[in-house]
Order: C-alpha cells, then sequence, then structure tokens
C-alpha cells in the first residue's frame, strides 16, 4: 500500500507554514477523534493518519527530511503506545528510537485537549473535560459611556435565538479593545465548561467632542472681535456642564486653551487626561451693511499677516 502524502493528508500545500499546518491538524484532529466520531469505523485510522503526518510536518527537521526523502525515513503509527493509543518510530538510526508526540509538541497546546475534548493534568494520567471554544462579537459603545464608564446591555445572536447580557464598560475604554466574558463563549461538546465571549468594543462619534488618546478636544468657536480683544466663552465638558474660559487677546485660530483633568480616565493607570478647547475665529457669512462699512474701515488701519513673510 503506498504511503501516504502527509500533505495532502492535512489538506494543506507543501509551502504551507508552520502556523497553517498546526491550524489544519487541530481541525481536523476534532473532527476525526474516535471519540467524536464514535459510530465510523474509519475514524481511527484517519486519526492515526493525522497524527502520524503532523508529527513530521509538525517539526522543521522532520519537515525538511520528509520532502528531501519522502516518508522514508518514517513509519507510520502502531497500537499500543504514546498519545492516543499511537507509538511513531524513528527508522533512520539504529535502535528505532521512538517520537514522543507530547515532547514534539513542546507543550505548546495539551495533546489531548485537542481530539477528544479531554486533557491531562500533570502526570498523574488525570484527565478534565476541556472547554468550549471562545466566541466573538463587536459591540458599539457610546462615547460618553466609553469615556467615563457604566453598563450596557448588549444583545447576541447565538444557538439560534438572541441572548441579552449586561456588559460591565469599564471607564475609558478605548476603540478595538476588548472585553473579556469568562464563561459566556461556546459550550463545551465534551461536558467541560464554557469557552469566553471576547467583545470588540465599537466607540461611537460624539457631536462635537472627539478624543485622542485621554484627551478630549472640542472646537469652540469665536468671533474675530473676540480673537483681537478677548473674551470669556461657555465650553461644554464631559459630564461637568459649561466652564467659563478664557480667550486672551489676539488669540487666532487654531490655539488650544486647556482644561486640566477633564479628559477621559486611562484604563489601566486610572490617571484623568486634559480638555482642549480648540478656537475657531468665525467670520460672518452674510454681515450687514454696517457692519461691512466697519470692516473697511478695520482694513484701513490693518496690516497684513503676510508681510514679508515669504521675503
Amino acid at each position: 500500500m503506498a504511503a501516504p502524502d502527509y500533505y495532502q493528508v492535512l489538506g494543506v500545500s507543501k509551502t504551507a507554514t508552520a502556523d497553517e499546518i498546526r491550524k489544519a491538524y487541530r481541525k481536523l484532529a476534532r473532527e476525526n477523534h474516535p471519540d467524536v466520531k464514535k459510530d465510523d469505523p474509519q475514524a481511527a485510522e484517519r486519526f492515526k493518519q493525522i497524527q502520524e503526518a503532523y508529527a513530521v510536518l509538525g517539526d522543521p527537521k522532520k519537515r525538511e527530511q520528509y520532502d528531501r526523502f519522502g516518508t522514508g525515513p518514517f513509519a507510520g503509527g502502531r497500537p499500543g503506545g504514546g498519545p492516543g493509543g499511537y507509538t511513531y518510530t524513528w527508522t533512520g538510526g539504529p535502535g528505532q528510537t521512538p517520537i514522543d508526540l507530547e515532547e514534539l509538541l513542546n507543550g505548546g497546546f495539551g495533546f489531548e485537549d485537542l481530539f477528544g475534548g479531554r486533557r491531562r493534568s500533570g502526570r498523574t494520567g488525570t484527565r478534565t473535560p476541556s472547554p468550549g471554544e471562545d466566541e466573538h462579537a463587536e459591540i458599539r459603545v457610546p462615547f460618553e459611556t466609553a469615556a467615563r464608564g457604566g453598563s450596557l446591555d448588549v444583545h447576541i445572536n447565538r444557538h439560534g435565538k438572541t441572548e441579552t447580557l449586561a456588559v460591565k464598560i469599564p471607564a475609558g475604554v478605548a476603540d478595538g479593545s476588548v472585553i473579556r466574558l469568562s464563561g459566556q463563549g461556546a459550550r463545551s461538546p465534551f461536558g467541560g465548561p464554557p469557552g469566553d465571549l471576547l467583545l470588540t468594543v465599537r466607540v461611537e462619534p460624539h457631536r462635537y467632542f472627539r478624543r485622542e488618546g485621554n484627551d478630549l478636544l472640542v472646537d469652540v468657536p469665536i468671533t474675530p472681535s473676540e480673537a483681537v480683544l478677548g473674551a470669556k466663552v461657555d465650553v461644554p465638558t464631559l459630564g461637568e456642564g459649561h466652564v467659563m474660559v478664557t480667550v486672551p487677546p489676539g488669540t487666532s485660530t487654531g490655539v488650544k486653551l486647556r482644561l486640566r483633568g477633564k479628559g477621559v480616565v486611562d484604563a489601566q493607570t486610572k490617571q484623568t487626561g486634559d480638555l482642549y478647547a480648540v478656537v475657531k475665529v468665525v467670520v460672518p457669512k452674510h454681515p450687514s451693511p454696517a457692519v461691512m462699512q466697519l470692516y473697511r474701515q478695520l482694513a484701513e488701519h490693518e496690516t497684513s499677516p503676510r508681510a514679508g513673510l515669504w521675503s
């Protein structure tokens, strides 16, 4: 009987990366484990081939030898030993030194956890059911709730029905952050605990606030006369109402007036950012004749800000 092509067994190309091989192996091993396919008499043989293929392709040195020499240096599994009831042997040297598949995996993930939903605990041979898969979803969080924290009802469609979960939103959570809800993921098909639900936060925009890190910015329009003469203007804050801010005489568009400690709380350090009132000088679009006359008079006494600028 011709030796199987290990790449075909795992359903990957010969140029597949180590990560692609590992993912294919995990998927096939779960699907073909004899505990899952109890009514399929061929499951054990497929499972054996999958293990054998990964035992070679999952190890860079053995994969290189396989690519050069084919299955010649390797022997298939035989009943009786090793993880999953099979022992893999190396036939390329004297003594046929056994390959320990647990060692081959380098502890990267529990061997039994992949296949039957059971995992060994230490060296005692005790097995515990593996948890269910983690599930992922996105939630839209109002700007103010993300900045100040709060609770949000989240509607999740799964298992053929809509579930409502009360989710605590920590103060200062940023767009793209992930909130983990332990035990709210998929149920384990093997009797273990459920997985977790991972919620990716999408913060909705605000009407006038915008966020840069832990700082808030808000545009504050002022008139030309306020910019020249100075003024006191109302500036909104997030959750503290309006505060009075002094605009110094001679203030131009783009100047940022800082209000300390009125930004967003950092979710990790708990330090609060600042609020910046960004000045925007606004000219009238439809001035009255009287205003136009005043501007003409002003223009006679103004000095151009471009004078000598590019000389």
